[in-house]
């Protein structure tokens, strides 16, 4: 990290330092659109309009950008509408390698364009660097989407390996880091392009904002496009949100060190339950990708544990609707767990088995975490 200090620090105290008008330690929030113009038509603060950016913006980017180890960072009002800007740059057409297993509505948002002929797009194994190799090899590629670990499934790919493999193909990389967070994983480090975060989750680890980002390792070209479409669009989070996010980095380290603590000690338990016939997450030794998280990961194996009932459906439910320290509701990462029958909604055309349940863990006692699962695994 720049300066010598470890991200830990940066987390905790910020970048941007007190408030310069009032020194207040904690940021305020910019909450003007528009900006005042010198008689000479400068701007003086140098900022113009907030669609373009914004002081409170610029406190949780460069915070994201330092964590990440990057260029610079973009907000995004979400993390679908980050991605997607994504797929916007890219030339008419364009072809696109990402990984089978990946988050839904982002793999439904791809198939919907290269239905309507936008681009084409060819879907390999997670973590199958062998098979990525031989996609972009296949035709020449623009873009290789990856993530890792995958929503919900825990599947991690070899960072270093998958963007050696797509730059020799010419190929753009980037990394859809959500559920890792540069608490435990920079991508750029291993030699991705662009990283992508649905900041909703840990990243804000509150639950009470939608927020995207794009962090670049390089401002070039492709860059430039992406804040172009951004100020064009005006795909932007308001300054109160920003702010919220900000506040909910400062905490990042610590809570990404607890969830991923109490994750694994509910993976295990769930492992050795007689009731459950499958456990996903990388924090098992058994996971396949297990060895390569461990070189990728710093603080833990992050919060998702998905595992198989046995019964289909109904018993995958059944055990949901029993559970009473755990909350039924989507998303993650935020401070309380919440259980999700992913099949029933991600609809017919998931590739979830029908009798997972996919656990986000946050910072309650993996005791009462345990306890409650036992009691509703039981028949």
């Amino acid at each position: 990290m720049s300066r010598g200090r470890r991200p830990e620090t940066w987390a905790a105290q910020g970048v941007t330092g007190p408030d310069p008008t009032m020194h207040g330690l904690v940021p305020p929030i910019h909450a003007s659109a528009s900006y005042a113009r010198d008689p000479d038509g400068s701007y003086p603060g140098g900022h113009s309009y907030t669609r373009d950016q914004n002081p409170t913006f610029d406190a949780a980017e460069a915070l994201l950008t330092e964590l990440e180890g990057a260029a610079e960072t973009m907000l995004f009002s979400s993390g679908m509408a980050a991605a997607a800007t994504v797929l916007d740059v890219l030339p008419e057409g364009a072809r696109i390698v990402a990984p089978r297993e990946m988050y839904f509505t982002f793999r439904r948002w791809i198939e919907t364009r290269a239905t309507a002929g936008r681009c084409r797009v060819d879907f390999v194994s997670a973590g199958d660097v062998d098979a990525l190799a031989a996609a972009v090899v296949d035709a020449k590629t623009d873009l290789v989407w990856l993530e890792t670990p995958t929503n919900p499934l825990g599947h991690v790919t070899d960072l270093a390996a998958a963007s050696e493999v797509a730059h020799a193909a010419g190929a753009l990389v980037v990394a859809d880091s959500t559920l890792a967070t540069p608490a435990n994983t920079r991508p750029i480090e291993h030699g991705v392009d662009l990283v992508m975060h649905s900041a909703s989750k840990q990243l804000n680890g509150h639950a009470d904002v939608v927020a995207g980002a794009l962090v670049t390792a390089r401002k070039d070209d492709v860059w430039a496009r992406l804040r172009h479409e951004r100020g064009q669009r005006g795909a932007i989070l308001g300054p109160f949100e920003a702010w919220l996010l900000l506040r909910g980095m400062k905490t990042l380290f610590v809570r990404v060190g607890r969830s991923s603590e109490n994750a694994q000690s509910v993976a295990e338990m769930l492992a050795v339950h007689p009731a459950v016939t499958s456990v996903s997450y990388p924090g098992l030794p058994d996971h396949a990708g297990h060895e390569t998280a461990r070189r990728q990961m710093d603080v833990g194996f992050g919060p998702i544990v998905s595992f198989q009932t046995g019964g289909g459906a109904a018993r995958a439910r059944e055990v949901a609707a029993k559970l009473r320290v755990f909350t039924d509701a989507t998303s993650l990462g935020g401070t309380e767990s919440v259980v999700e029958h992913r099949a029933g909604v991600e609809g017919p055309a998931t590739a979830v088995p029908e009798d997972l349940l996919r656990l986000s863990i946050g910072l309650e006692s993996a005791i009462d975490l345990a306890a409650d699962l036992g009691q509703a695994l039981e028949r």
